[in-house]
């Protein structure tokens, strides 16, 4: 490694140690990554906004601090976050057609990340107000897949996903609604933690989607997964939701004991059907043996969900709704996002009031499963990565049974409300990644680390990238 240059392989905490240390400069790595973006924009697209310029001068700002001697967890490392968090001077999209104008303020968790030291290098794609598991449309065309160009990276946050996979960025922020930090972290071999609601605020709303969508992190390993985490937490003022404070980082170098963790195969009831491919379930069940080789207690049950999708729809499509009645250009809109903002309308009263208040009684239902169990062991995803378009061009429903045949397994914690976090569980179908989710009761994001640390120290996922050429070659058309 020379003094002025870290390749793509140096993470989050390496960077920043790098930075403290005078081995390298925040300029240096902000243009290392600038460049890397442009070269895969055209292949990859994972950016909506590339903030070149004031990121280069964040960055010489960044210098002069740490010459001064000045040192905060992020120091001048460059990270990416979201098309649906405010950053000052820049348009907020979030998937979005037509021209937005720029924000006068940095949302909480983007406050949070600058206090800590980051160069904002930019925003990245999200299909539209993040509703499916894919990152398309027709606001800035295909987020791909680094490991199968040919292959979405998942959604919402899937230019997240793709920036962090494909070593432009060391970690970057993401949301989760329904699995959209998950999900695209499964699909693309990263880390994905999606906290306790409230953990990451996601002012300037006190709750997103009825308070369904949290601020996750995606990373390479748990490490950098839980330094972004323990960056970006904390509260506004007004928040309604906030939790007790966490060390997401220390929880990284705790042994977490033995555990008793739940191996839960079978999706929770859906309206259409969801079968687990048996090729992700081999490779669900290859993690619950390593589990069982470190000392865990692992045996199959399934949490209580009973019909908790029920709660689910009223929220969710009542938050596209306030997003669709707020955007300037509703006729640009996705058809599929009007008819879902035509039942939020249709179910943001009575329906919608129940919802909120069941979730109270699930959380006491589904939490007397944690006196049994200390973590639930789960499929992230029920299919690995669709091909580019596959859902693209698809009526309503028939997204929506897609969507739900694909990942019916994220959505009820964020009913719940409680912490998850994704792991690598490997390769199928010829090299495309696929997840696993531990899942934990309110606030055990440190034994969610403390686990998911112990299993990257034996599987080592990190060490593994995705072929050069796929990054930078375009897709075969």
């Amino acid at each position: 490694m020379s003094r002025m240059t870290l390749d793509r392989a140096a993470g989050l905490a390496e960077s920043a140690r790098a930075l403290a240390e005078g081995e390298t400069t925040s300029r240096a790595l902000v243009e290392q990554a600038l460049a890397r973006i442009e070269a895969t924009q055209s292949t990859l697209n994972a950016f909506r906004i590339v903030r070149a310029e004031a990121a280069l001068a964040e960055a010489d700002a960044a210098d002069r601090q740490l010459a001064a001697g000045v040192r905060t967890p992020l120091l001048g490392v460059p990270v990416a976050v979201k098309d649906d968090m405010d950053v000052a001077g820049e348009p907020t999209a979030f998937g979005c057609d037509g021209e937005f104008p720029p924000v006068a303020e940095d949302g909480e968790a983007v406050r949070r990340l600058r206090a800590a030291g980051a160069v904002i290098v930019g925003k990245t794609n999200t299909c539209e107000f993040g509703q499916w598991p894919f990152t398309e449309g027709p606001a800035f065309g295909a987020t791909r897949n680094p490991w199968h160009p040919e292959h979405t990276p998942g959604g919402s946050s899937g230019g997240s996903a793709a920036a962090v996979a494909a070593g432009l960025v060391p970690a970057a922020l993401g949301s989760d609604g329904a699995g959209s930090v998950r999900i695209p972290a499964s699909w693309t071999h990263l880390v994905g933690i999606k906290p306790q609601r409230g953990r990451i605020s996601t002012w300037p709303r006190g709750e997103s989607f009825q308070g369904i969508t949290v601020n996750g992190t995606l990373a390479r390993t748990v490490a950098d997964a839980a330094l972004l985490l323990d960056a970006a937490s904390g509260n506004h003022e007004r928040d309604p939701h906030r939790p007790e404070a966490i060390n997401a980082l220390e929880a990284v170098g705790r042994e977490p004991g033995r555990l008793r963790i739940a191996l839960s195969l079978k999706p929770p009831f859906t309206a259409v059907p969801a079968r687990l491919q048996p090729e992700i379930r081999a490779r669900v069940l290859q993690l619950a043996e390593q589990l069982s080789a470190l000392g865990h207690v692992v045996e199959e049950a399934d949490p209580p969900y009973g019909q908790i999708g029920l709660t689910f729809v009223p929220r969710a499509t009542a938050g596209i709704a306030e997003r669709v009645a707020e955007t300037p250009f509703p006729a640009l809109l996705d058809r599929r996002t009007r008819e879902a903002a035509r039942l939020g309308r249709l179910l943001g009263g009575v329906p919608l009031k129940a919802a909120r208040r069941a979730e109270a009684v699930l959380q006491r239902r589904i939490g007397t499963f944690f006196e049994s169990y200390d973590v639930v062991l789960a499929p992230t995803t029920a299919a690995p990565p669709p091909r580019i378009g596959a859902m693209l061009s698809l009526s309503g429903f028939a997204t929506d049974r897609a969507m739900i045949a694909a990942c019916p397994y994220a959505w009820p914690w964020n009913v719940l409300g409680w912490p998850g976090i994704n792991v690598p569980a490997g390769f199928v179908n010829g090299g495309l990644p696929v997840g696993a989710q531990l899942l934990g009761p309110a606030g055990s994001e440190p034994l969610l680390i403390s686990l998911a640390a112990q299993l990257e120290g034996e599987l080592h996922w990190h060490e593994a990238w995705p072929p050069l050429r796929a990054v930078t070659d375009s897709p075969a058309a």
